[in-house]
């Protein structure tokens, strides 16, 4: 289901916006809007030849309504890190008043901007922890006081394929050149998001290709109980606690509820979902948004923690949205521990800043909500991709090394993914058998490919390198960030930065032009029997810290009314062989919710503590460290006797050592 960008149509939205006339304003200095990849969609691998992007000879309309956020630069930021760092002081956790008072932009910086604002008939609001702004106007008026010029486009609906649904025309408008403040206001401001409304986020939930073509042959109806005895989760209902989930499509509550009374016949606190339409939030389910996301964020958190309240908020899918959510689940301080599955890779967001579509901020302006959760010790945790370590290949499409954002923060936990060990069966006469639970890539299914012929319009395509190019570039996203920094907590584990990759795939054809100024490579050089060779790397912060099961070929059963549209009677279906990324945050947070309850008291941020608990002659960790081949995430494999390796973090908890390790951390 992920969603990005295409190069052809980038270069000519370029040569659009650079054309387009802009307002001068002498005493306004830049802030860069930060559309990133909300400017096109990428193209369908059958419609090259179809630009996904269709520039529309028409201005936005003045008076067309707008939400846009203005997020204020943190105050003490290196001393906040170093606090978070350290644990908080031994779990020493701030209220939303006091983080504001000592890290939120100060009440007179806050007046000066909203006055400035008003002056052009532009109303706004402050979250409690004074770091955003969220301002609601017309196009006109965002114009007006931010010297902007909105243009309206178009992009190409996206058939449904590969067993995803299809992805309606959208008309969005962007502005065509940076945002201009007074440079008073421009020195408090990290980023204005808003002034376009292009979906930009995608989910990291996937189906097994061709899940539904025999039902005799059932794949992945794990639940949230088998979850729960693979990693030795403690007994608990989660009772006191409550969940967050950051999302970007609205909630099927009834397909949720049905989840856990007549799937799994489990009894739930009543009334425990409360809906938080942040933005003012994403419109109806919709199978095409991502809704059935959303769903599972829900069904599988609170089915782990029964008992457990649970927040949803659901915005729209925008920059400012996104952001929004986790502001807003900060300053509420309400859930006990958060998760989202939604992101985008590093090389879109290189790309967006470098041709100034993407504000200098927007990666820091993320660290900035997560700080904040962390400081008042709200657990967070996001997704590390199922693209596996070519986090960009669905997006911009471009074939090197890259992680996905938000969850290379060095704030939150990153959760990557595994496939469990035993026999997988295939088809009624084919299976394939893995010897022990390893890190998620489908490089252990390409030799398989003719199980999956039918997939192929064409039968002579059914080869093993194109089923792999197809259909196998799946994984869990893991390698080292190019954007963020290595943590304090990463840098205490020996040998981090040395790794092992068996390179399945080798990057080629390298591009300079559409990716301008970046130069990416588009192609894969395939091999289906790599060598393991050793590496180093002077990147920063490595993905994910922890995995669990992500194959969706183990993976789970998901409810929801798969293909319905708002508006449409509702039918929910369950299906099976769901997985991605997008289950293990989650579980995660539902987990950390029968941990807290147990406790009695939050355990927070993760990392710090599960890093040095790492160290432990106890670790509560199985490290999956075998340089095997067969340990891949499409690149890198594990490093026999270190902590931690880029395909599966530290490895696969044991969830009652690990509450046990918060018992005893001084929290």
């Amino acid at each position: 289901m992920r969603r990005g960008l295409i190069a052809a149509a980038l270069v000519a939205l370029i040569a659009a916006l650079a054309g387009a006339a802009a307002k001068s304003a002498a005493a306004k200095v830049p802030v860069s809007q930060g559309p990133g990849s909300s400017l096109v969609q990428q193209q369908h691998s059958d419609s090259n030849d179809t630009p996904p992007v269709f520039p529309i000879d028409e201005n936005t309309p003045a008076d067309t309504p707008e939400q846009v956020s203005f997020i204020l630069g943190i105050q003490n930021q290196t001393l906040l890190e170093n606090l978070v760092s350290n644990g908080m002081n031994g779990g020493h956790y701030l209220s939303t008043a006091s983080f504001a008072r000592a890290f939120g932009q100060s009440q007179q910086n806050i007046a000066a901007l909203r006055s400035y604002l008003a002056h052009y008939g532009i109303e706004t609001t402050v979250m409690a922890d004074r770091l955003d702004v969220q301002a609601s106007g017309t196009a006109g008026e965002f114009d007006d006081a931010l010297s902007t010029h909105q243009r309206d486009y178009l992009t190409r609906g996206i058939p449904a394929h590969d067993g995803n649904p299809a992805v309606p025309a959208k008309r969005f408008h962007s502005a065509t050149n940076d945002p201009l403040l007074p440079k008073q206001l421009a020195s408090f401001v990290e980023a204005i998001l808003g002034l376009s409304n292009y979906p930009t986020f995608s989910t990291d939930a996937i189906r097994a290709p061709g899940t539904s073509r025999d039902e005799t042959v059932q794949l992945g109806e794990r639940t949230p109980e088998d979850f729960a005895h693979d990693y030795s989760l403690p007994s608990g209902s989660g009772q006191g606690s409550t969940i967050g989930i950051v999302t970007l499509a609205a909630l099927d509550r009834e397909s949720a509820k049905d989840f856990w009374s007549d799937v799994l016949n489990i009894q739930t606190k009543p009334n425990r979902i409360n809906v938080v339409n942040v933005d003012g939030g994403p419109g109806g389910v919709s199978d095409s948004s991502g809704s059935g996301e959303t769903t599972l964020d829900v069904e599988q958190s609170g089915a782990l923690a029964p008992r457990a309240n649970i927040i949803v908020y659901q915005a729209p899918n925008t920059d400012p949205g996104f952001l929004d959510s986790f502001f807003q689940a900060a300053s509420d301080n309400d859930a006990d521990s958060v998760s989202t599955s939604w992101g985008e890779a590093e090389t879109v967001i290189k790309w967006a800043v470098a041709n100034g579509l993407e504000s200098p901020g927007y990666q820091n302006a993320f660290d900035e909500a997560f700080l904040e959760l962390a400081a008042q010790g709200q657990s967070t945790f996001d997704t590390s991709g199922d693209s596996g370590a070519y986090d960009d290949a669905d997006e911009l499409g471009t074939t090197n090394l890259d992680v996905d954002s938000p969850g290379n923060s060095p704030w939150a936990t990153s959760a990557g993914g595994t496939t469990l060990g035993g026999v997988i069966p295939l088809t009624d006469t084919d299976s394939a058998t893995i010897a022990g639970e390893r890190a998620w890539s489908w490089t252990w299914l390409w030799p398989h490919y003719s199980d999956f012929c039918f997939l192929f319009s064409n039968p002579s395509d059914c080869t093993e390198q194109n089923f792999a190019f197809e259909f196998g570039i799946s994984g869990d996203g893991g390698g080292y960030s190019a954007l963020e920094p290595m943590p304090a907590y990463q840098r205490q584990i020996p040998n981090i930065r040395h790794f092992n990759a068996a390179e399945y795939l080798t990057p080629t054809d390298f591009d300079s032009t559409d990716f301008a100024p970046l130069t990416e490579p588009v192609s894969w050089i395939f091999n289906p029997s790599p060598s393991v060779q050793s590496g180093f790397t002077n990147l920063g912060r490595g993905e994910p810290d922890v995995s669990t099961d992500a194959d969706p070929f183990t993976g789970y059963l998901l409810l929801f009314s798969f293909g319905e549209e708002p508006g449409q009677p509702t039918t929910p279906t369950l299906q099976a062989g769901w997985g991605g990324t997008s289950f293990v945050a989650p579980q995660l947070n539902g987990a950390t919710a029968v941990i807290d309850a147990n406790l009695g008291h939050r355990v927070g941020f993760w990392n710090p503590q599960i890093y040095s608990f790492a160290r432990s002659h106890n670790s509560p960790f199985t490290v999956l460290d075998s340089a095997s081949p067969d340990n891949n995430n499409l690149f890198y494999v594990g490093s026999p006797h270190q902590l931690w390796n880029p395909a599966t973090g530290l490895g696969t908890p044991n969830l009652t050592a690990l509450q046990s390790d918060f018992a005893h951390s001084g929290r």
